[in-house]
């Protein structure tokens, strides 16, 4: 075994730069000087003999070594006293951060709120939130939370909260922030693509109850089913939304699954609703390092909704568990893709618990659709691109009339020719999305009569 020939000189250097021979002469009288320089010499030499064993490519001592010595140089010089532990906190954050932006290392606090998030219960201001281009960005506020209130939207980029700059700041620290005791307020900076000038928006902070489906009929026979999020029995209440819509409407002539605005959730509840529109095959996989396949997600026969048109409406704010249901019913050719692209959140993270009640957020493999296709920072791709549309502001002329009130209420009016309080086939549906959604469904559905009629 080769020993690393050791330098006795370099033990007493003035510059000091060897972080172990620094901790062997810490607190070292002059009596003692010579005991300890053997001491730092024989402890070298072991890691040396050890470093020798391992080919030096592969060796992490090496690194480790860097890492003790700036360590070393920290603690020595730096202007102030410093906490060691915050300073190993702080490497280990470091080191985790350069992996992507769903990676990171939590405090046992903010290990405690993202636990908290999976029950769906928390007091908070309403947002998902991601990181792009460094900075905090949001995926979706939730329904009915003070954020969608305030007109938070998907894609806006909070460049600070409370007045503290977001670039760089870790995800989790950011959610701590923007958390706080119910009735209080926090300030987050907004810079949205299309104004000039960033805004400041006052969020109360409230507890955030998670709904995680709701139902309309569109017409009859058409239901709407908005899935907000996956969570637990989302899947049931898909079905059960369904199932009583297709009673109140008379039937069921087809599905419109409304994904927007969807930051994820469960993914094992993605997969269930997806099988409700599919009888069989891939829905989604994860592979991990080296694409090695670690699940495979299959539908099965039973209790699907396998003979009715199928649209799903997605937007940038689509995503995660989201996506894997849209992916899934556009691969296997179930379901028309409506709205924009979806926001591309195609990774899987596992929650590490550490010992002292930190935790490891690790990024631990990619979903892939059934053909294939990562949605990793891709997203899927409609079938049919609509943008959102709001209305644009009123000018004087349009304010003046929105004023007054409307045609059916002045005296004298002309009846319309249509009977009842609307039609059938053209539903009121402001929403452009919706509408051209809607449109598409009805057509499909047509299309699918035509077929049935004559026996295709």
């Amino acid at each position: 075994m080769r020993v690393c020939p050791i330098n006795p000189a370099k033990l007493h250097s003035s510059s000091r730069n060897d972080p172990l021979t620094e901790r062997e002469l810490r607190g070292v009288t002059r009596g003692n000087i010579a005991a300890a320089a053997i001491a730092g010499a024989c402890a070298i030499a072991a890691i040396c003999a050890v470093v020798a064993a391992v080919p030096r490519s592969a060796s992490p001592y090496q690194k480790l070594a860097v890492f003790a010595r700036v360590l070393s140089h920290v603690e020595r010089s730096y202007v102030r006293d410093v906490d060691e532990g915050e300073l190993i906190t702080g490497a280990i954050k470091g080191m985790v951060r350069t992996l992507d932006p769903h990676s990171s290392y939590m405090s046992r606090e903010e290990f405690e709120i993202i636990q908290a998030d999976t029950r769906g219960n928390f007091a908070g201001v309403g947002l998902e939130v991601s990181i792009r281009d460094g900075f905090i960005t949001v995926i979706a506020p939730i329904s009915g939370s003070p954020a969608e209130r305030a007109g938070m939207e998907p894609g806006d980029a909070i460049v600070s909260i409370e007045g503290a700059s977001t670039l760089n700041m870790d995800l989790e620290h950011a959610v701590r922030l923007m958390r706080g005791e119910e009735g209080t307020t926090v300030t987050v900076t907004v810079r949205r693509e299309g104004v000039e000038e960033p805004f400041d928006v006052s969020l109360e902070r409230e507890i955030i109850q998670v709904e995680s489906v709701s139902g309309e009929l569109l017409a009859p026979g058409f239901p709407r089913i908005w899935i907000k999020g996956f969570q637990d029995g989302t899947a049931s209440e898909v079905r059960d939304a369904i199932d009583g819509l297709s009673m109140e409407g008379g039937g069921l002539d087809g599905i419109l699954l409304d994904l927007r605005r969807n930051p994820g959730g469960l993914v094992d509840e993605a997969v269930r609703v997806a099988d409700l529109f599919l009888r069989e095959g891939m829905i989604t996989s994860t592979r991990g390092r080296g694409d090695v396949i670690l699940n495979e997600y299959e539908a099965k026969a039973r209790g699907t909704h396998y003979d009715v048109p199928v649209v799903a409406l997605v937007d940038g704010g689509s995503a995660s568990a989201a996506e894997i249901v849209a992916g899934a019913l556009q691969d296997h050719g179930r379901a028309m893709i409506v709205g924009t692209r979806t926001f591309g959140k195609g990774s899987v993270q596992s929650l590490i618990p550490i010992q002292d009640g930190s935790g490891l957020k690790l990024t631990i493999a990619l979903y892939y659709t059934p053909s294939g296709r990562s949605l990793q920072a891709e997203g899927v791709e409609p079938d049919i691109l609509i943008e959102s549309r709001k209305p644009p502001a009123p000018d004087e002329e349009t304010a003046i009339l929105n004023k007054m009130p409307p045609e059916r209420e002045l005296p004298g009016h002309l009846q319309s020719q249509k009977t009842g309080e609307g039609s059938e086939d053209d539903p009121e549906i402001e929403d452009l999305q919706l509408r051209v959604a809607f449109h598409v469904l009805r057509g499909l559905s047509r299309a699918k009569k035509a077929r049935d009629g004559r026996g295709d």
